[in-house]
């Protein structure tokens, strides 16, 4: 028995495009995670993928959204973790000197791919507060969605299994249309699995669509088009 396919039109007024976590620590090479997450953003092209959504959003004038992932010296006092909570803060991961201080934050694992800055630093996209886990059940996005009349997202970044799923998952519960864009997002290979294939699944069975950055390209720019 197949899925159905229920699919997700673009209201440019009421969609947005949401990118999680588009940091160097997960899409550099200097970054802390490339050693197990290179592999799957080479192939699929994450990196480039995710710039040509950037660009489309700007381009036509759809909303841009970014939950970040950052963690503070206070977040290192926590009594107990995940497994990947406990990774990524033996590793340093996403790591900031305080919630009010960006003191080495340019450049530094926790700071937004270079090439993206162009379309963050706009002062037009909205960043939220950074989650803490993997969803953004700690952070003011759905808030910040509600407060603008978003119904529909275009969920893209980092990483597939984990802060993209649980993204997806929750704004599903939250009553959102949510469209998964398949290559413009990757994932950790390790000795337990392949967290990309992982995903993949769990994407076809939750989302309202699964697309790649072709689909999602050309449906945003078709759908501005017909707006206009």
């Amino acid at each position: 028995m197949a899925l159905p396919n229920p699919g997700m039109t673009i209201n440019p007024s009421r969609t947005a495009l949401l990118v999680t976590d588009p940091q160097n620590d997960f899409l550099s090479p200097e970054g802390v995670t490339w050693g197990v997450v290179g592999e799957s953003v080479i192939k699929n092209g994450t990196i480039e993928n995710i710039e040509r959504l950037f660009r489309a959003a700007k381009g036509t004038g759809m909303p841009v959204f970014v939950s970040p992932h950052y963690y503070f010296p206070t977040d290192h006092g926590w009594k107990f973790e995940g497994a990947l909570e406990t990774l990524m803060h033996d590793i340093g991961m996403y790591d900031r000197p305080g919630a009010l201080d960006l003191t080495g934050f340019r450049g530094s694992g926790a700071d937004f791919l270079e090439r993206y800055k162009e379309f963050i630093e706009d002062g037009e996209t909205v960043i939220a507060s950074p989650h803490k886990i993997y969803g953004p059940e700690t952070n003011d996005l759905v808030l910040q969605l509600r407060k603008r009349d978003i119904g529909k997202v275009i969920l893209a970044g980092m990483s597939a299994n984990l802060c993209t799923e649980s993204h997806l998952r929750e704004l599903l519960e939250q009553g959102f249309e949510v469209a998964v864009v398949k290559d413009a997002t990757a994932a950790a290979i390790v000795e337990e699995g392949d967290g990309y294939e992982a995903a993949l699944v769990n994407f076809r069975f939750l989302a309202n669509a699964v697309w790649t950055t072709e689909e999602a390209v050309e449906g945003i720019e078709q759908a501005s088009a017909v707006q206009v």
